[in-house]
């Protein structure tokens, strides 16, 4: 890999945290200073062609199936690699932070995939990545276990198979520098990962699977690809050990799902609907258009025109290459005091469970391990014994590019409900996150950072383009504040509230959506007010 003199270019500017010193050796910044070296140039074209497409979908243009790309689409004798034994039943995972309570109960969970997630789940202070990688460590060598004055937390004898999800090609890490620039978050997060528990992970019979977040165009996953193919290589391990499944969480990603299986075709094995990023996409790409305006939140279910023709099409692609289809998360969560609201639910659970395995996916998302049980009694009605429903081609399937750009819902409206549910889901996730939390329970619902992007970016498009309430009244600045202020009194009555953090949230959020332009993620603004 790098010379010493290069080595000493890779510089650590976080504090010593928790699992610092045997996360963050020399040989491991090497190796992913090595990575950025090598990658971060086209990372960063890449990022370069997003902002031209986006100002291009601004000016007009609309997202269609690439010619360029047609021979890929019509060449019916490809597949991706057959998945590993221990990635062909996938029926539940469950995802959520790298922390140390989490990976133990998800692991202990009964689902058979748990995703550790460094992205929209976990709240990127530097403590939270570095001991995320070191609780990761632990768990692939079956010593984690975490003892409180309540209870002791140990895994199983069965546990769920592993797979961890880096954070997305448009984030950087502050704290650690290649060569006077901040690391690639996606090269750190996988390249710790990978290095540290590759070999481990083979010798167990099991082996290094990721998912992959946010790609945009199936250059993106030729970017991944490589990494992969350069990452092996350079850990001695053979090609193809490395396992992926892509996200499909963005419209522009949606119209080249085959592509994007086909150059990741020897380290891919699943797409997953990252439903709720992918209604996020939805409204960042055409925010400037009357067109798309989606109404509240909760009226834009798996059901409407644009989300189904998504998921079917994802099923038939996937399954006509051997890859497996993965149904999204469900945000509905119980609450183990209050029955009704588990009874509430699990009938959601249960409806959508029972939609996406009906539907032909292979398998589903849940947040809570109390919701593993339901999850798999619909998936286990529909594939019994089977693994999975691979053989299901779904060749009635027809998509075209107008159904996936179909918003219209009828019936569907602007409420005063939805803009003030929108601003304190915002704030309220926004307070948590930027106070280390990036999983929140908020009104029974699991909200992560793709959820607050879902309510401060349908706020910011509400007032730009002055959409009109279903009582008459035209949202606009005077309005969001009156909205605000309302939040704020019901937020600062919660017990535990850190003002300083809410203020914070405020401000931020004010930023967000009373800018003359649109900002692309976030996370991108609140990072900087991180640790």
């Amino acid at each position: 890999m790098s010379s010493v003199a290069q080595r000493q270019h890779v510089h650590v500017s976080g504090p010593t945290v928790d699992g610092y010193d045997r996360v963050l050796t020399p040989e491991a910044l090497e190796f992913v200073g090595e990575l950025h070296r090598s990658f971060n140039v086209r990372r960063q074209q890449l990022l370069l062609a997003r902002e031209e497409r986006a100002r291009r979908i601004d000016a007009g243009e609309r997202p269609a199936f690439l010619e360029s790309t047609h021979g890929i689409r019509e060449d019916r004798t490809w597949r991706v690699a057959p998945a590993p034994a221990d990635l062909q039943d996938r029926r539940v995972e469950i995802t959520g932070p790298a922390e140390r309570k989490m990976i133990i109960n998800a692991l202990n969970s009964g689902a058979k995939v748990f995703m550790a997630d460094f992205e929209d789940a976990l709240s990127p202070t530097w403590e939270n990545v570095v001991s995320g990688q070191a609780n990761l460590q632990d768990a692939v060598r079956r010593t984690i276990e975490l003892v409180t004055a309540e209870k002791s937390y140990r895994l199983k004898d069965t546990v769920a198979t592993l797979m961890v999800r880096p954070r997305g090609w448009h984030l950087s890490e502050k704290h650690v520098q290649v060569d006077g620039e901040a690391i690639s978050a996606s090269l750190f997060d996988f390249g710790l990962f990978v290095f540290h528990n590759a070999a481990e992970l083979l010798a167990r019979g099991s082996g290094p699977y990721f998912y992959l977040p946010k790609l945009e165009s199936h250059l993106e996953a030729r970017l991944w690809n490589d990494v992969f193919n350069a990452a092996q290589d350079a850990l001695g391990i053979p090609r193809g050990s490395i396992r992926c499944t892509v996200l499909v969480e963005t419209i522009l990603g949606a119209f080249e799902m085959e592509e994007i299986l086909h150059e990741l075709r020897e380290h891919g094995c699943a797409l997953n609907a990252g439903r709720w990023d992918y209604i996020f996409s939805m409204i960042k790409k055409f925010h400037e258009h009357r067109k798309f305006l989606l109404p509240d939140r909760g009226q834009v279910t798996m059901a409407v025109r644009f989300m189904r023709a998504y998921s079917q099409l994802l099923v038939r692609t996937c399954h006509g290459r051997g890859a497996h289809a993965i149904g999204g998360m469900a945000a509905f969560i119980p609450n183990r005091r209050d029955a009704e609201v588990t009874e509430r639910a699990l009938a959601k659970v249960i409806e959508d469970k029972e939609r996406e395995a009906g539907d032909g996916f292979d398998g589903t998302w849940v947040a809570h391990p109390d919701l593993v049980p339901t999850a798999q009694a619909e998936f286990d009605k529909v594939l019994g014994a089977r693994p999975n429903q691979l053989e299901r081609l779904r060749q009635d399937v027809e998509v075209t590019a107008l159904e996936l750009l179909d918003v219209r819902i009828p019936g569907a409206g602007i409420s005063w409900a939805g803009v003030r549910q929108n601003v304190s889901v915002a704030l309220q996730y926004l307070s948590a996150w930027l106070n280390g939390t990036g999983a929140v329970a908020i009104y029974n619902l699991m909200e992560d950072a793709a959820t607050a992007e879902i309510s401060r970016a349908q706020l910011w498009q509400w007032l730009h383009l002055g959409a009109t309430l279903d009582d008459g009244r035209v949202l606009d600045e005077a309005l969001y504040r009156a909205a605000k202020a309302d939040a704020l009194a019901e937020i600062r009555a919660l017990p535990g509230v850190d003002a300083t953090r809410l203020q914070q949230a405020t401000s931020l959020l004010d930023g967000l959506v009373l800018g003359r332009e649109f900002f692309p993620f976030l996370t991108l603004l609140g990072y900087e007010l991180l640790d």
